[in-house]
């Protein structure tokens, strides 16, 4: 272009000063940059959009167990567009504009020396992968509702702490921890709320006039083994729809899903849910580490990793976890399920696009949650971990959790919601912003 300009000069020397003028503004225009959320408004949305996402894909898997599917198969499909979203997050988010000294688009920083932060980056995908897993068992026997309250306030109280100094206390302190404490209390009553709506669930079976018979409920022409909950399509004898919160629809429940949870340890569930709350304490903090080297493991000159790229890695560790121990359990199933194989995983169509589903909306939530945490402090951004207001919606209104349980049970649920509505409130009131 400067060539021909020159040319044009030299044959019509009368060219302007405004035309050459324009000329170098068009040749000093500024390339298209990388597109990075920096503001603190754009940070809050996004972290909005990961709430109903995040909120979304449990109830979407519960969903899945509680028709019959097995968790191994589910998880498989899961797995594989978790891992999409952030290939398509990289490349389009990540690869967008050109590559800058401090700010390197996605395939510019593949090559860089940058492996302690990529580490840093798998370890937390590796902690989520098998919290995750966990949850997915802790379902069947907590609760939708109960279970993402309390392993969601273990990771704010734990992970948000952690984060908070790692940000270098950009979040203002007064406002933060007392919003960690409202999540601890949210925990608490998570854990009370379970034991009274599991107390309520005991009196309405002994009360039943199957009294725990569930192959005599069978006799009576209920055959749910493969289908919904109303009725099975193998069924020989179509019966009614069992009201919710009934002890009949307990034991249909219990014929139709693929995790069997009478005659259980209850306090099983209790122990798989705490274990998913110390893994979603420490991937939050993981991937701050990876992306902002607050440990200075990074060689000098070597810039940070860009939260799309450090996504990228979280993922992959994800993905990788969570084939290789569902490809063990298919052989190797746990908590009494069936014993599977991955031909029999390829031949289950059976609810596979709402598995696919659940996938994009959990790498699409994590994604989004990342992206804010990058500008307004990931302290901040655990505010997504409000998610159980979003699962507790989908899990009364689609599974009839608390239906025709006790007062006391509402009450407790009502106040634990509550104290979850405050916590997210000042954690999210706590936003700061990074410098850089």
């Amino acid at each position: 272009m400067l060539q021909r300009f020159l040319l044009l000069f030299q044959q019509n020397p009368s060219v302007t000063y405004t035309k050459l003028l324009h000329f170098l503004h068009k040749l000093n225009k500024p390339p298209v940059k990388m597109y990075l959320v920096e503001d603190k408004g754009g940070a809050i949305a996004l972290m909005l959009a990961s709430l109903l996402f995040l909120g979304t894909w449990p109830a979407v898997l519960t969903m899945l167990e509680r028709r019959g599917r097995l968790p191994q198969h589910t998880y498989l499909d899961y797995s594989i567009t978790n891992l999409l979203a952030a290939v398509l997050i990289a490349l389009t988010f990540g690869q967008l504009g050109d590559s800058k000294p401090g700010k390197p688009n996605f395939f510019t920083q593949l090559a860089q020396d940058n492996l302690p932060s990529v580490l840093f980056a798998m370890a937390g995908g590796i902690v989520l992968s098998l919290g995750n897993l966990a949850t997915q068992y802790a379902w069947a026997y907590v609760g939708l509702s109960v279970t993402e309250i309390i392993s969601s306030s273990m990771c704010v109280v734990i992970g948000t702490t952690m984060n908070y100094f790692l940000d270098d206390k950009i979040n203002r302190a007064e406002i933060l921890f007392p919003g960690v404490g409202c999540f601890l209390v949210a925990a608490c009553l998570g854990s009370v709320v379970h034991s009274s709506n599991a107390a309520d669930n005991k009196k309405k079976l002994a009360a039943s006039a199957t009294n725990y018979k569930i192959n005599s409920y069978e006799e009576n022409g209920s055959n749910v083994a493969n289908g919904d909950l109303e009725n099975g399509p193998g069924s020989s004898q179509k019966v009614g729809k069992a009201k919710a919160g009934t002890a009949e629809y307990l034991i249909q429940l219990e014929k139709q899903r693929s995790i069997k949870v009478f005659g259980k340890n209850m306090f099983l569930g209790l122990v798989i849910v705490f274990f998913a709350g110390v893994c979603f304490s420490l991937f939050s903090p993981a991937f701050n580490l990876a992306t902002n080297d607050q440990w200075h493991t990074l060689k000098d000159g070597v810039p940070h990793l860009v939260v799309y790229t450090a996504f990228f890695y979280f993922s992959i560790s994800c993905f990788v976890i969570g084939i290789g121990l569902n490809l063990w359990f298919l052989y190797h199933p746990v908590l009494g399920l069936e014993k599977s194989s991955f031909g029999a995983y390829l031949k289950d169509w059976n609810g596979r696009q709402w598995a696919m589903l659940a996938g994009f909306l959990c790498g699409f939530g994590n994604g989004f949650q990342f992206m804010g945490g990058q500008a307004a402090g990931y302290a901040a951004a655990d505010a997504v971990q409000a998610l159980p207001l979003v699962s507790t919606f989908w899990g009364v209104v689609l599974f009839g959790e608390y239906r025709k349980s006790s007062k006391r049970t509402y009450i407790l649920l009502f106040s634990m919601l509550s104290m979850f509505v405050a916590a997210v409130a000042v954690l999210m009131a706590s936003a700061g912003h990074r410098k850089s």
